[in-house]
């Protein structure tokens, strides 16, 4: 890998976003949209935000960095300038790299300005200290940014790219615990739990909220998540001949 190719295509990819206003406009207004309406959702009943809100700064980030990443990469395969890049001196890893440096850099401000409305005026309280949310917050957004880069590789349109969300996101959803606790769930379905990524992602998000100690068991959530980053890169960097056809 070449750090040379990996920020040249982190710039390219940052400044095609600058150009694209309601993409920016979706991933940084968006998460603190819908945090502040959970926040009026809630109003009578500020335990119950401080009990899920925590976890949606987990989930906002995955879901739309997934959103983006897998139809920006789609666009870049269609349109040709992925195949262009790759008779390039450009390696594959390079690329995803830069991709993932690019939208983790967007993570920090996206994540941030949740982060921080949801800490500051909203009145979210964690146990744990507001950097350790931001730094779960970034991990599941470069999460979400790794799972779409590999997923794109499977659609051939922006239209299919966009199906991946209730198939393979909703899941991860409905058993990753935010709704019911997983010890509650059929142990099939605890089994499942395990095998998901988003589960660990907001059960970090948890155990900070719960408590201001860095415990084994955040660790292991921690690890888990950027393990799962590193492994979806580089599956995804195996895809990409495959499919830039």
């Amino acid at each position: 890998m070449s750090a040379r190719a990996t920020l040249a295509t982190a710039r390219r990819v940052l400044q095609q976003l600058r150009a694209d206003h309601r993409t920016v406009a979706m991933l940084l207004v968006v998460p603190v949209v819908l945090l502040t309406l959970l926040r009026y959702v809630f109003q009578d009943q500020p335990a119950t935000f401080d009990r899920i809100g925590g976890p949606l700064l987990a989930l906002f980030p995955f879901t739309t960095m997934f959103l983006v990443t897998s139809v920006a990469m789609l666009r870049e395969r269609t349109s040709g300038t992925l195949e262009r890049l790759l008779s390039m001196p450009v390696g594959k890893g390079d690329l995803l790299t830069g991709y993932a440096l690019a939208f983790g850099l967007v993570a920090v401000v996206q994540t941030s300005l949740a982060a921080g409305t949801a800490l500051g005026p909203l009145g979210l309280e964690v146990a744990g200290s507001a950097a350790l949310v931001v730094l779960l917050a970034v991990l599941d957004a470069l999460l979400g940014t790794a799972l779409g880069l590999l997923l794109s590789a499977f659609a051939r349109s922006e239209f299919q790219a966009v199906q991946f969300l209730p198939a393979v996101v909703l899941p991860q959803v409905l058993l990753c615990g935010l709704f019911v606790p997983r010890q509650a769930m059929a142990t099939p379905l605890q089994w499942l739990s395990e095998a998901f990524p988003l589960t660990y992602a907001v059960q970090g998000m948890q155990r900070v909220s719960a408590s201001a100690d860095i415990t084994s068991g955040l660790l292991t959530d921690l690890g888990v998540i950027t393990g799962c980053v590193v492994l979806f890169i580089a599956l995804g960097a195996a895809t990409l001949p495959r499919r830039s056809d």
